[in-house]
């Protein structure tokens, strides 16, 4: 285990670090080996400085060789999981930063490469129905290392779960830091962390608050024991109808559907409910539907540092009459736009008591060529057939009803295969121009733009295709990575986008190369048509060919003969008497 005290560079295959900082710190480890496999970092145990914030101090983690990388993740005193995170190359990078408290803060992380397709038997899988048993892997035999097992219990609605460790040995240490088993209140790893156990226990229990609950085992490198067997049961949940809410997110609107039958188990109805803006009212069916575009009916939006957050409150209360005997009920919907996804989370607030539930969207983000450069007509057409070094006018387009986003075009490549494989070429490049011909044009609102000469790869490729690494950033903060422009790798500093996606068009094929196919056609076609007259012609000069040798033939004969006959007689000279 190394201690190493502010940052490193590792290639080893597996490695743990105790690490230990103090204030005002920011130090970064970068993990990178040439093995064609993923890495797994876990975060066992970690202590920041106490009430320190996700903006002051964290631990963030970037899916590549460097802080440029995509954000991957991040963990801080609020992180209600043990951090699991993988990678999707051969290289991860975290950083650690601490505010200016005096206070020693403590971290545990290991690493380990792996193949994804490797799979270990009897590791996690999907439990339904009323009750159930799993084992660890090997049980009651060894555990295998490096194991990473999942398991997600779902049972009846409207009810919780018992799960008891019937038999529970694994290695022993004071933080759980190096095997251990840890259980979710939910259907992910991500949070609702109820309890994390090691060592060898007396059938520890634990109980979820709804009909969803994860357990994970995860394994280090060595010491190894027989694991665990564990049976769960449900039970009916008490209480009122199980809240029956959902919301969707996207980059244009935000979308909430309560049940009436819900609503109803509280005593209210569709006229009790309102947002922040009371003028935006649902529409009833069998269901009570808020939709709404993101920015508008009271809408907050916060720049929560690598993310976006849209928030509204539904508020539940009675009307009319002097006093009430209900409760009052907050219904906090948020849209979290995140990475390359939206996370969209629901609160409910009942006398302090929070329940929610997530899902998954995606921003909605295309690319397009138009005729000129003032991007009034997109061109249709599919190929794009263009003369060689014709000026190609291309667009990016995030389609949001939210005004104040700004975008940005990171970086383009071309390549002559439509996967992006290993032959391709840089347009543009960290926001900095890598091709003579490319003129980007300044960000405007929720469109990226950019032109450049039409070209072709070598070896008589057909076609060129183009990827874009879009950032998406809030134009309010005058300080993002979407107004740095061109930011070189010695000068690039952490990244302060709020959201990166890529997005594809093509193919682009040279006018030349539709003309020669049109040629092409064009000669198979009238080949085909004179084919037949081709055949008439060829036998009436055949015809006349026999005809012709058969009277050289006779014409030969008629001579020879001739000549012979002229052979038979002599000249003699006469004498003179």
């Amino acid at each position: 285990v190394g201690v190493p005290r502010c940052g490193a560079s590792l290639h080893e295959l597996n490695k743990a670090l105790r690490i230990e900082l103090n204030a005002n710190a920011n130090c970064v480890w970068q993990i990178q080996r040439n093995a064609n496999q993923t890495i797994r970092l876990i975060f066992s145990y970690f202590k920041f400085a106490p009430s320190s914030s996700c903006k002051t101090e964290s631990i963030k983690i970037y899916d590549g060789p460097s802080t440029n990388s995509p954000v991957l993740g991040q963990v801080c005193n609020d992180t209600d999981a043990v951090p699991v995170l993988q990678s999707s190359s051969d290289s991860l990078t975290f950083l650690i930063t601490t505010n200016s408290v005096a206070f020693t803060r403590n971290f545990f992380v290991f690493y380990y490469y792996f193949s994804p397709e490797t799979k270990v038997e009897n590791c996690g899988g999907q439990l339904t129905g009323p009750n159930g048993t799993f084992t660890s892997p090997n049980y009651p035999k060894p555990y295998p290392e490096f194991t990473y097992c999942v398991w997600h219990i779902r049972t009846a609605k409207n009810s919780k779960i018992n799960l008891r460790f019937q038999d529970f040995f694994l290695e022993l240490d004071q933080n759980c830091q190096f095997d251990f088993t840890a259980v979710y209140d939910g259907p992910t790893t991500n949070t609702g962390l109820i309890g994390k156990v090691c060592g060898r226990r007396a059938q520890p229990t634990f109980e979820s608050s709804s009909n969803v609950m994860t357990v994970v085992l995860s394994t280090d490198y060595a010491n190894s024991y027989r694991g665990f067997s564990a049976q769960y049961t449900s039970a009916p949940l008490p209480g009122p109808v199980e809240p029956n809410i959902f919301l969707t997110c996207s980059s244009d609107s935000m979308k909430i559907v309560l049940s009436t039958s819900y609503l109803a188990s509280l005593g209210y109805n569709e006229t009790h409910l309102q947002l922040n803006d009371p003028s935006c009212h649902p529409v009833v069916t069998n269901s009570v539907i808020f939709s709404f575009p993101l920015a508008s009916c009271g809408t907050t939006k916060k720049d929560e540092d690598q993310s976006i957050t849209y928030t509204n409150v539904i508020s539940l209360s009675a009307t009319g009459g002097i006093i009430t005997r209900q409760k009052s009920i907050q219904i906090i919907a948020k849209c979290k736009m995140e990475n390359n996804s939206t996370v969209e989370a629901i609160y409910i607030t009942k006398n302090n008591i929070i329940q929610n539930t997530t899902s998954v969207g995606r921003y909605n983000v295309s690319i397009s060529f138009y005729d000129s450069d003032s991007f009034s007509k997109p061109v249709l057409q599919s190929p794009y057939y263009v003369d060689l070094n014709q000026t190609l006018f291309a667009q990016v387009s995030l389609h949001s009803s939210d005004p104040n986003l700004l975008v940005f075009v990171d970086t383009c490549i071309a390549s002559p295969q439509p996967d992006f494989g290993s032959l391709t070429y840089d347009l543009i490049r960290s926001g900095c121009n890598k091709d003579d011909t490319v003129v980007t044009y300044p960000p405007l609102e929720h469109y990226g733009r950019f032109k450049f000469n039409a070209f072709r790869f070598l070896q008589s490729f057909p076609s060129v295709y183009l990827q874009c690494d879009i950032l998406i950033c809030d134009s309010n903060n005058t300080n993002s990575r979407c107004t740095k422009g061109c930011i070189s790798r010695q000068k690039r500093a952490i990244s302060s986008y709020k959201w990166k996606t890529n997005t594809v068009v093509g193919p682009i094929r040279l006018k030349r190369d539709l003309r020669s196919a049109d040629h092409t056609e064009s000669l198979t076609k009238a080949d085909a048509e004179e084919t037949p007259n081709l055949q008439q012609y060829s036998f009436y000069t055949l015809s006349f060919v026999v005809l012709i040798s058969n009277i050289i033939i006779v014409v030969a004969v008629i001579l020879k003969y001739h000549i012979k006959c002229q052979a038979g007689y002599g000249y003699q000279k006469i004498q003179s008497s």
